[in-house]
């Protein structure tokens, strides 16, 4: 068997744990390892701008198959770009492995030049970070890297200095078995008898899900019309869960809307179900809770709970819906439902007037004409800030969207560096980046990564020329905006003088047309939608302290501006769900 270099080795365990590319910088410390990925069959390298989009582009295509993805950052400042996009994948239990290259081995400790020791730097964004000093550590420290990142679901961090890569590795090395899929976890006997014995007692059950119940959705909608239970979900339970669903009761949190608070607070039990939302205030402090997780670190971090469950959700519910009695009443579930239509009539009102004719544009009117023009099968990337309202509000899951956000880190800019990972995997299939004019511009540079590439990726600029969020957190303290404004850019001139497709839209009537010419088009494409400023309504009575803290009431947004197709699929669901 031919000799391998440390740097060849490492490239043929990531090949062997499904990895198809690698996201990153080239330079110095980490020249072996792309050369061997250069010379490697299996493996790609994706030459981005910025490690922080190789970070951010690597978590989305992890959140996307859940399988390893992969990342790497040269020496000192290199890989200490990876720094923001791995704590948005390590927050989204997002399997991805980084490649830290390291200054020379003989120089660490000496306040060498680009020093850092990224083994002790991403401690906090990881579940495992070592540094490789010995070419005998490299198949090991890999392998438990894999699965952490794996197993664990999260970052792993190896750091390896450059000489160490070009040495020559121990002879069948690379020849371990690495455990790739997850086991399906069920709950101990008598948690199911507890469980059930506490459903059962409940006159009226509401269920709230989150990212965890995905794959769970026919047991969840099973369940529910078993007990006769109004479903809420989180944002990231949205894509999963509120599709063919007639029990839908809205979202609840600081972006959410229809009845989900009520049904929340108003239940005699509150099932928890795959979530790890953190608003505390939102959740019921006076109802009985029970939290199904199977992440045991969650169960109970977020409110007092009476009885704590570890199990996936799926699983957990094969078990509990043959064992529960079926309630016999439906009458708060349709109290919930018919209050959930309720809430939205009366916020559809901003989106519905005079949108054709409203300039600057009308945000809302721009996504819910995109949730109409898109894929039904299209990945949407959501910039942190004012397009996850939108997308909170006027994106239909249907089961096959996928809607991905830095929604539990919360970066800025994350739209287009997820958007490249989410190509990368399938061009064939609809990647819509949904970007703040501000997102956009922080990484703007990698847009040159999609006409390098060819990614048909489509960029939706909402170029409002401010960042909207912040004006609004300001103005909820009585403060004025002050530093939040831009200057008005021509992104799309910009799209077009980089070699890609880029429209212009200043109009309402221009937008349709505008959306289906950059689907249309066979390349990538950026649509910049010249938006409304003051598409912020902020209700009268809020106050600072409940804006800082999140306690919001359930009556009370702190964005009003339209719920989309909500509002039909509320009315769909009071009209075709059968009453006793």
């Amino acid at each position: 068997m031919p000799k391998q270099t440390v740097a060849e080795q490492y490239v043929d365990l990531l090949a062997h744990a499904g990895v198809r590319r690698m996201y990153g910088v080239v330079g110095d410390s980490l020249n072996p390892v792309v050369d061997a990925i250069r010379r490697h069959d299996a493996l790609e390298w994706v030459q981005v701008r910025h490690e922080e989009v190789a970070a951010f582009a690597a978590g989305a295509e992890a959140q996307l198959t859940g399988r390893l993805a992969a990342c790497a950052g040269s020496c000192g400042p290199g890989n200490l770009h990876l720094i923001n996009g791995l704590f948005d994948a390590h927050r989204s239990m997002a399997p991805v492995l980084a490649l830290a290259a390291q200054i020379p081995s003989g120089e660490i400790g000496t306040g060498y030049f680009q020093e850092t020791h990224p083994d002790r730097l991403f401690e906090e964004c990881s579940h495992y970070s070592e540094l490789i000093s010995s070419p005998r550590q490299m198949p090991r420290v890999v392998q438990t890297a894999i699965q952490h990142a794996v197993g664990r679901r999260g970052v792993s961090v190896v750091a390896l200095p450059g000489d160490i890569a070009a040495e020559n590795s121990p002879v069948g090395g690379a020849e371990l078995a690495m455990p790739l899929d997850r086991p399906a976890v069920r709950p101990a006997d008598q948690e199911l008898t507890r469980l059930t014995e506490l459903v059962d007692a409940a006159e009226t059950v509401t269920v709230f899900c989150g990212r965890g119940v995905a794959g769970a959705h026919a047991e969840v909608m099973a369940f529910a019309e078993k007990v006769k239970a109004p479903v809420g979900h989180a944002l990231r339970g949205k894509e999963h869960i509120q599709y063919d669903n007639p029990y839908d009761v809205g979202m609840s949190g600081l972006l959410g809307y229809g009845a989900a608070y009520e049904a929340m607070h108003e239940c005699d039990l509150l099932l928890l179900l795959g979530t790890d939302f953190p608003y505390t205030d939102f959740l019921p402090r006076h109802v009985r809770t029970v939290q199904i997780d199977v992440q045991p670190e969650r169960l109970g971090r977020r409110t007092q709970l009476d009885f704590a469950v570890w199990g996936d959700v799926r699983e957990t519910l094969r078990c509990l819906i043959p064992a529960v009695q079926e309630k016999p009443s439906r009458r708060f579930l349709d109290r919930m439902l018919d209050r959930h239509v309720h809430a939205l009539e009366g916020a559809v009102g901003a989106y519905t007037r005079n949108v054709d004719k409203h300039t600057p544009i009308h945000p809302e009117y721009v996504a819910a004409v995109l949730d109409e023009e898109a894929a039904d099968d299209a990945v949407f990337t959501v910039d942190t800030g004012m397009c996850c309202v939108w997308a909170a509000r006027y994106l239909t899951p249907n089961g096959r969207r996928r809607i991905l956000g830095s929604f539990v880190h919360g970066s800025m800019a994350n739209a287009l560096p997820q958007a490249i990972g989410a190509q990368f995997l399938d061009r064939t299939r609809q990647v819509v980046s949904l970007s703040g004019d501000g997102g956009f511009s922080m990484l703007m540079g990698d847009f040159l990564t999609l006409v390098q590439y060819g990614l048909p990726v489509k960029v939706v600029v909402f170029n409002n020329s401010s960042l909207g969020m912040v004006d609004l957190e300001m103005m909820v303290d009585g403060l004025p905006p002050y530093g939040t404004g831009y200057p008005h850019t021509d992104f799309a001139a910009i799209a077009t003088a980089a070699g890609a497709r880029g429209i212009r839209v200043e109009k309402p009537t221009e937008v349709r047309d505008a959306l289906r010419a950059a689907f249309a088009h066979d390349g990538p494409a950026l649509v910049d939608v010249v938006t409304d400023p003051n598409a912020l309504a902020i209700p009268p009575k809020i106050t600072s302290e409940q804006l800082t803290g999140f306690a919001l009431s359930a009556s009370r947004t702190v964005l009003t501006g339209g719920v989309g197709r909500m509002i039909q699929l509320a009315r769909a669901n009071v009209r075709n769900v059968p009453r006793p």
